[in-house]
Protein backbone atom coordinates (compact mmCIF):
# COMPACT_ATOMS: atom_id res chain seq x y z
CA UNK A 1 0.00 0.00 0.00
CA UNK A 2 2.39 2.51 0.89
CA UNK A 3 4.55 1.42 -2.65
CA UNK A 4 1.81 2.29 -4.33
CA UNK A 5 0.79 5.95 -2.68
CA UNK A 6 4.01 7.11 -3.22
CA UNK A 7 3.46 6.49 -6.55
CA UNK A 8 0.77 8.64 -6.38
CA UNK A 9 1.38 11.72 -4.51
CA UNK A 10 -0.21 15.19 -4.84
CA UNK A 11 1.69 17.99 -6.28
CA UNK A 12 2.03 19.20 -2.69
CA UNK A 13 3.55 16.49 -1.30
CA UNK A 14 5.58 16.22 -4.31
CA UNK A 15 6.44 19.59 -3.91
CA UNK A 16 7.07 18.71 -0.05
CA UNK A 17 9.55 16.02 -0.97
CA UNK A 18 11.97 17.60 -3.34
CA UNK A 19 12.91 19.46 -0.92
CA UNK A 20 12.86 17.47 2.42
CA UNK A 21 14.88 14.38 0.37
CA UNK A 22 17.40 17.11 -0.01
CA UNK A 23 18.41 17.47 3.51
CA UNK A 24 21.85 16.66 4.63
CA UNK A 25 21.07 16.78 8.11
CA UNK A 26 18.18 14.58 8.24
CA UNK A 27 16.45 11.76 6.34
CA UNK A 28 12.95 12.02 5.87
CA UNK A 29 10.25 9.03 4.71
CA UNK A 30 7.73 9.94 2.62
CA UNK A 31 4.21 7.40 2.58
CA UNK A 32 5.84 5.57 5.64
CA UNK A 33 3.35 2.63 7.14
CA UNK A 34 3.00 2.82 10.77
CA UNK A 35 0.55 0.81 12.78
CA UNK A 36 -2.86 1.07 10.41
CA UNK A 37 -2.03 4.33 9.43
CA UNK A 38 0.33 5.43 6.72
CA UNK A 39 2.03 9.03 7.05
CA UNK A 40 2.77 11.34 4.77
CA UNK A 41 6.43 12.15 5.86
CA UNK A 42 8.14 11.26 8.57
CA UNK A 43 11.39 11.89 10.37
CA UNK A 44 12.42 8.75 12.46
CA UNK A 45 15.57 10.79 14.51
CA UNK A 46 12.69 13.58 15.48
CA UNK A 47 9.85 11.11 15.63
CA UNK A 48 7.91 13.70 13.82
CA UNK A 49 4.88 13.17 11.43
CA UNK A 50 4.19 15.68 8.85
CA UNK A 51 0.57 15.40 7.55
CA UNK A 52 -0.31 16.96 4.13
CA UNK A 53 -4.28 17.84 4.27
CA UNK A 54 -5.84 19.00 1.37
CA UNK A 55 -9.50 19.95 1.03
CA UNK A 56 -10.73 16.80 1.66
CA UNK A 57 -9.49 16.51 4.95
CA UNK A 58 -12.38 19.02 6.59
CA UNK A 59 -14.98 17.17 4.47
CA UNK A 60 -17.28 14.11 5.90
CA UNK A 61 -15.65 12.16 8.89
CA UNK A 62 -12.15 12.81 8.29
CA UNK A 63 -11.79 15.43 10.60
CA UNK A 64 -12.78 13.00 13.61
CA UNK A 65 -10.86 10.28 12.20
CA UNK A 66 -7.86 12.35 11.71
CA UNK A 67 -8.19 13.10 15.54
CA UNK A 68 -8.34 9.50 16.17
CA UNK A 69 -5.29 9.01 14.09
CA UNK A 70 -3.26 11.57 15.82
CA UNK A 71 -3.99 10.62 19.03
CA UNK A 72 -3.06 7.35 18.60
CA UNK A 73 0.43 8.97 16.84
CA UNK A 74 0.59 10.38 20.05
CA UNK A 75 0.48 7.62 22.39
CA UNK A 76 3.03 5.89 19.67
CA UNK A 77 5.17 8.94 20.83
CA UNK A 78 5.11 10.45 17.22
CA UNK A 79 4.14 14.07 17.30
CA UNK A 80 1.78 14.98 14.29
CA UNK A 81 2.36 18.55 12.16
CA UNK A 82 -0.36 19.09 10.16
CA UNK A 83 0.16 21.27 7.19
CA UNK A 84 -2.75 23.17 4.80
CA UNK A 85 -1.84 21.73 0.69
CA UNK A 86 -2.21 25.83 0.52
CA UNK A 87 0.30 26.69 2.27
CA UNK A 88 2.82 24.08 0.22
CA UNK A 89 1.56 25.43 -2.92
CA UNK A 90 1.90 28.95 -1.55
CA UNK A 91 5.60 28.34 -0.78
CA UNK A 92 7.15 24.77 -0.56
CA UNK A 93 10.61 26.71 0.51
CA UNK A 94 9.30 28.40 3.66
CA UNK A 95 7.09 24.49 4.92
CA UNK A 96 10.32 22.94 4.28
CA UNK A 97 12.04 25.88 6.69
CA UNK A 98 8.86 25.51 9.51
CA UNK A 99 9.12 21.40 9.21
CA UNK A 100 13.01 21.15 9.93
CA UNK A 101 12.44 23.78 12.69
CA UNK A 102 10.07 21.86 14.13
CA UNK A 103 12.38 18.90 14.28
CA UNK A 104 14.99 21.13 15.82
CA UNK A 105 17.41 20.86 12.90
CA UNK A 106 17.46 24.18 11.70
CA UNK A 107 18.42 27.57 13.80
CA UNK A 108 15.57 30.18 13.45
CA UNK A 109 18.45 32.55 11.02
CA UNK A 110 19.13 29.83 8.78
CA UNK A 111 16.70 29.24 5.53
CA UNK A 112 16.48 26.42 3.43
CA UNK A 113 18.49 27.31 0.25
CA UNK A 114 21.45 27.20 2.74
CA UNK A 115 20.48 23.50 4.26
CA UNK A 116 18.93 21.94 1.18
CA UNK A 117 21.48 21.30 -1.98
CA UNK A 118 20.83 21.20 -5.45
CA UNK A 119 20.91 18.41 -7.46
Amino acid sequence: MARKLRSQMSLPEVLLWQRLRQCETVKFRRQHPVGNYVLDFYCPSARTCIEIDGISHNMGGKPQRDTLRDAWLKDQGIKVIRIPAADVLQSADDVADAILRACHLLPDQTTAQTVFHSR
